[in-house]
Formats: structure tokens, sequence, C-alpha cells
């Protein structure tokens, strides 16, 4: 793909200052840095495009090893090829904080903690005597009647809960972690033993989190009360009081539009997607764009407005639009808001634009929802969407790679792909919970750089627009666990086995959403790899790639 002077129209909508990014020395693959022309303060808002009516998505945004994308299930939790970090570690370790003494504890809970651990290792102690008996002949040196064997489960969770003051944030949480994910599998006597020592463990962690705390604070409230809910057999329940909590629909609009503008997660799924769509459409008259995250309909205002001023005047543009509830309740309303809102636009551009809307989940979406006529080049847009499709662990109707194989009969001239960069699909519980771990403390330390700790909003914004799907990664399991994430290089096995190309990124893409991240932290990094595909993380992590297909 060539630069066209439809790319750099997008590049108009995104400049900002400036600020000052790191040097990160010698390495295998393009690092696009942010050069220095100005800087903002902590708390400041970001400024951004602005249009009569504003529009903003919901998604949530995402140790990977890339050395491993042909074992669904073994990925590990550090990685000696990140893209962005050539010495290797994506062990967020160092970076864990230690716990404040401004603490709300987790949001649904409520507990207060306790003063004295020791307590709850003596009502272990007195459980274990309940269950197996004050005259047992198993003692805790793991010798039963003179012959040595392996530490019981209560020796094993006791001496966790003696080291568990010494423990920071994170080693709690994957001791937790490991506890109810044996609790799981192991025997009904041993099980009461596991519940016990995961719950004494949760007590410990109560105090250690926090809302409105610092980043590993924050998540860590959430991830305890995922743990919670698993151990309670309540996934499901949990998740969906927490992700309906019923905020008005112009409250949700209000938090949408915090995440929006404070992380640039969405605005560079936007420009990568645009510019790609606008390249592969240059010389088309007649355009049709599926998209299977309509949303608000936002993305589509930069581009509308970038084909109106192309020379010879603009094409023809079909949008059909996949709809999901969160942005139907958070609008007010159904598509028909959306299609108004871009005809209404198109209009005021002279654009000839017509709207479908195809309100249903991508698994319902058949053939005749996408209205395709013969004559239009096809465009496909997958922003953050396809990980909600469940895939072959989960049922053998296997939506995501279903909904692949459809779009490629249509014969798409492109599809865009955006997606967040972590692996919680099929990966051992222990293995997803380090992973969300790992994954959502960048995502929470990109938040923190936007907003103060102490900002209502934010935390509202954190809760009702990122929390539930933390919760629903750690608690649900089956058809009710949607946020099923997985590494780009899976992604790409999958659209090569349902027959896509990869096409290779222009350098306008890259132009494109460096100029828009001109705006955001220094921390933040993208890349080009050999891959093909385009990354954007922060610091050292890896959160979300771009491609393009054919």
């Amino acid at each position: 793909m060539q630069t066209s002077q439809t790319s750099a129209s997008f590049q108009s909508f995104y400049n900002q200052p400036m600020q000052q990014n790191d040097s990160y020395g010698s390495s295998t693959f393009q690092v696009l840095n942010n050069d220095s022309t100005g800087s903002r303060s902590q708390g400041n808002e970001v400024s951004s495009q602005t249009y009569p009516d504003q529009f903003f998505t919901l998604e949530s945004t995402p140790a990977i090893d890339y050395t491993t994308y042909s074992s669904p299930s073994a990925i590990s939790v550090s990685s000696s090829r990140s893209p962005f970090s050539p010495q290797g570690s994506l062990s967020y370790a160092s970076d864990l904080y230690q716990p404040s003494d401004n603490t709300y504890g987790s949001p649904l809970s409520g507990c207060s903690g306790v003063d004295d651990e020791n307590r709850l290792l003596h009502a272990l102690w007195v459980l274990r005597n309940e269950l197996l008996g004050p005259e047992s002949d198993t003692d805790d040196s793991g010798s039963f009647n003179g012959v040595v064997s392996q530490p019981s489960s209560f020796t094993r969770y006791n001496k966790i809960l003696e080291m568990a003051p010494h423990m920071d944030l994170k080693q709690l949480l994957i001791a937790c972690a490991e506890i109810v994910s044996e609790a799981d599998t192991i025997s009904m006597s041993d099980r009461q033993v596991a519940i016990s020592a995961a719950e004494a463990l949760m007590e410990i962690l109560e105090k250690n989190v926090s809302v409105s705390g610092e980043p590993a604070q924050r998540l860590g409230a959430y991830m305890l009360e995922g743990l919670r809910a698993r151990l309670l057999s309540s996934g499901s329940i949990i998740y969906k009081k927490l992700k309906c909590k019923e905020p008005t629909s112009s409250e949700l609009m209000s938090y949408m539009g915090v995440l929006y503008q404070i992380v640039p997660y969405y605005k560079f799924a936007y420009m990568s997607s645009n510019v790609i769509i606008g390249e592969a459409m240059e010389n088309e008259n007649r355009i049709h764009i599926i998209d299977f995250q309509i949303a608000q309909g936002s993305q589509w205002m930069s581009l509308i407005q970038a084909l109106s001023r192309r020379p010879g005047g603009p094409p023809y543009i079909r949008i059909t639009g996949v709809d999901d509830s969160d942005s139907a309740h958070a609008r007010g309303g159904g598509l028909e808001l959306v299609g108004q809102k871009l005809a209404q636009l198109a209009q005021s551009c002279g654009v000839p634009f017509e709207f479908n809307g195809a309100a249903m989940s991508g698994c319902q979406v058949q053939l005749e929802h996408l209205k395709v006529r013969h004559g239009e080049a096809l465009a496909v847009n997958f922003p953050y969407i396809l990980h909600h499709m469940p895939d072959e662990s989960v049922s053998t109707t296997n939506h995501r790679d279903r909904l692949l194989r459809l779009i490629k009969s249509l014969s798409p001239k492109i599809v865009t792909l955006v997606e967040q960069e972590s692996n919680t699909n099929t990966s051992t519980f222990t293995q997803r919970f380090i992973e969300t771990l790992d994954y959502y403390t960048a995502m929470f330390e990109s938040i923190d750089a936007g907003r103060p700790r102490d900002d209502r909003q934010r935390i509202n914004t954190e809760e009702h627009c990122v929390a539930k799907d933390v919760v629903n990664i750690i608690a649900c399991e089956g058809v009710e666990r949607v946020e099923r994430h997985e590494v780009f290089g899976k992604w790409r096995m999958r659209l090569a086995m349902a027959g896509f190309s990869q096409l290779r990124l222009s350098p306008s893409v890259s132009n494109s959403v460096r100029d828009m991240m001109r705006e955001y932290s220094s921390n933040y990094r993208t890349a080009e790899l050999s891959d093909g595909a385009l990354y954007l993380g922060w610091k050292n992590r890896p959160l979300s790639t771009a491609s393009a297909w054919r």
C-alpha cells in the first residue's frame, strides 16, 4: 500500500503536542518514539477531535511467549522476545507497589479485614481437627504410622499462611489463585481445607487492596473479587452484577468517554483501521464497510470526513453495523441512532451514505444479515471483538472460525483486525490468572497516567468499563466466560486456516499512529515487527495489535 491523500487526511485529526519519549537502544524491530514538542501533567484531560455529538465505544482493552504460538495451552508468563523489551523480561514483580494506608477493600464484598492473621491460622487448625479428628494418625511432618509421605494439604496451606505476612501483593494474589484452583479438583475433605485457606488469604488481601489506591491495589481489588466469586461458584452472578450495576445511559456514556480520552487503545484501533481501509479503497467508487463492533459509530466519522475530500468527489459509502447490548444501553436506544448521526455527518460533508443495522451479537450473524451487494468493494472491521466469539474449546459450533470463514466467502478487499495481545482463552486457570495480572497491571498503570487516583470518574470508569472483564476472566467458565483473548500468532494461524493472506502495513499506518500518540505519555510504545503487525504497549508490555488481511 502506498501513502495517499486519504491517509494524510486522517493524521490531521490527531495532531497534538508531543511528549518526550525514552530511548530504547538497539533492537531487531523499529520503535516509533514519541518525539517531544510539549508535555502535560498527570490528571490533565487529553484533547481530541470533537464533533457536534460525541461518540465513544465500550470495550475493555489487554506475559506472552512468542515462541509458543503453536501450543494453545502453554503460554509462558515471561518472554525473552517481547517486542518492547529486548532484554527479555515481561515480569511486573519489581513494579508492584507496597500497600498504602488508603484502602477501601474489595468493591463488592464490604469485608473489613482482620487484625490478627494468627486467628485465621487457628481457625484452620480447628477445621482440620473437625475434619480429620483430634486423634488422627497423620501428623504435620508428613508421616503416617512411621511411613514418610507427602505433606498434607493442611500442612502446605499452613506454611503458605505463615509466609503470607511477608508476601507482596502479587505473591499473595497468585498464592490465593493457586489454592482456589486446587479447590476445583481435590476431594471434598481437602476442598474444605483449601476453601478455608483461600478465605484466610482473602482476608489478608482485603487489607492490601483499594479501588482508589495505586494501580496494583486497584487491580488487586477486582481480582480478589473474581477469586471470591469463583470460590463460591457464583462467578456469573457476580460478573453480571458488576457488569450491569445499572448506571444510567448518560453515566455510562460519560465513563466510556473518560476511557476513550485518557488511554489510546481505541484511538489506536480506529486510526490504524481507518488508514488501512482508506488506502485499500482509494480508487473505489462504491464502498461497503461491515463493522462487527459498531458501538456509537465514532470510528467512521473521521473516515467519512477524510473521504469527502477525495479528488474527483467522494465515493458512495454504506456501513453495516453489528450491535452489542452494552453500547445499546449507553446510547439509550437502538442502532437507528447510530445510523441517523452518521447520515447527518455524511450529508454535511456531501458524501452519499446508507446505513444497515444488524442488532445482534457476532455469534448470530449469518450471510443474510450483512446485505452484501454486487459491485461494492467490501471492507470488514474487527475491533476488539473476535475474542468474544467462542471457539472450538467452548462449543463444536466454533463461531470464531465460522465467522472468519463466512467473511472469507464474501471476498472482501480488506479485513482489519485489532485485538488485545494476551492469552486467556485455553490456558489453565493459574496461567490465565497470572496472565491477567500481568496484562491488567500495565492497563491500570496506563489509566493511572491519565487521571488522578482519587478521581471518582476514574474509579467508576475502571469499574464499569474494565473491571467487569477482569472478573469474567477469573470467575467464569464455559460459555459464560466471554473474555477469551489470544496472542497475535494464534490469530494469524486462525486467519490463515480460514484462507486469508496477511498484508504488510504501509508506512502511513505507523506514521498516523505515531502522530496520534503524541498526546499521550511517553511510556506508551509502538513497534512494527517482522510478523507484519503493529503493536501498542505500555512500558515493556505489549497490549494491542493491528493487522490487515485479504
